[in-house]
């Protein structure tokens, strides 16, 4: 959402400042993609996008990239992640038809909630009839394997653009990991990159989780990434 918008006041989400298209680096194969999420983020897609994959692959980065695009061009943007759905009602997605760009995170966890599924497919329709706004969702899996109870919210989903986030190969890790280290000033040696991808979990975002907490202690002590400076940090 944009800084100034009252829909922020009824959603406690902060969409983090690092996570942005630039700050990406695409697996093979997610190069389409990421130019479709673009096209929706500046109001040139004319269909809703589904894009799935599992946890931790990225997805939630995407849409918050595909937000902060939309508000470097001065569109309004809101960004649901319905992981946390429970905590929230299905009445915040009233109206939404009038916001430029709609990023729903993790759509699949309502599936089985009978509220939540008949307020998701009425936001469908309302996009589709209003033609105004970009209706981009993410889920774990493909909308038939979501497990939802409405047929026609499932079929909904399958009206637009869905893809599949393909997932990254070590060295494609690794430049990612080299190229978020570079954006905060940071150099990573390559070997110390290799040490975290054998030493941690491999999903991006651990990854980068440890990198911020290096990046911490690398400003604190005063000292390069070094392996033997990367074991003493996270104590292996």
């Amino acid at each position: 959402m944009t800084q100034n918008s009252p829909l922020q006041l009824s959603l406690p989400v902060h969409l983090p400042d690092d996570e942005t298209f630039q700050s990406y680096y695409p697996a093979a194969g997610n190069d389409q993609l990421i130019q479709k999420l673009q096209s929706s983020a500046s109001g040139e897609a004319e269909q809703p996008l589904y894009l799935w994959g599992p946890g931790k692959s990225g997805r939630t980065h995407l849409l918050h990239a595909a937000c902060a695009r939309a508000n470097d061009l001065e569109r309004r943007s809101f960004y649901i992640p319905l992981g946390i759905h429970a905590s929230i009602s299905p009445a915040l997605l009233e109206g939404l038809e009038q916001v430029d760009l709609v990023c729903i995170d993790d759509i699949d966890a309502i599936a089985g909630h009978p509220l939540w599924e008949e307020a998701i497919f009425d936001l469908y329709n309302r996009m589709a009839e209003h033609k105004r706004g970009s209706l981009v969702v993410s889920a774990s899996s493909a909308p038939a394997e979501a497990g939802f109870l409405l047929p026609d919210l499932e079929s909904r989903m399958q009206w637009g653009l869905i893809y599949q986030l393909h997932p990254m190969e070590d060295d494609e890790k690794l430049v990612a990991l080299q190229r978020r280290a570079a954006m905060r000033g940071l150099q990573l040696p390559e070997d110390v990159g290799r040490f975290l991808l054998n030493r941690m979990a491999r999903d991006m975002r651990t990854l980068f989780d440890v990198l911020d907490r290096l990046d911490k202690a690398s400003m604190i002590h005063q000292r390069k990434l070094t392996i033997p400076f990367v074991k003493e940090m996270l104590r292996l």
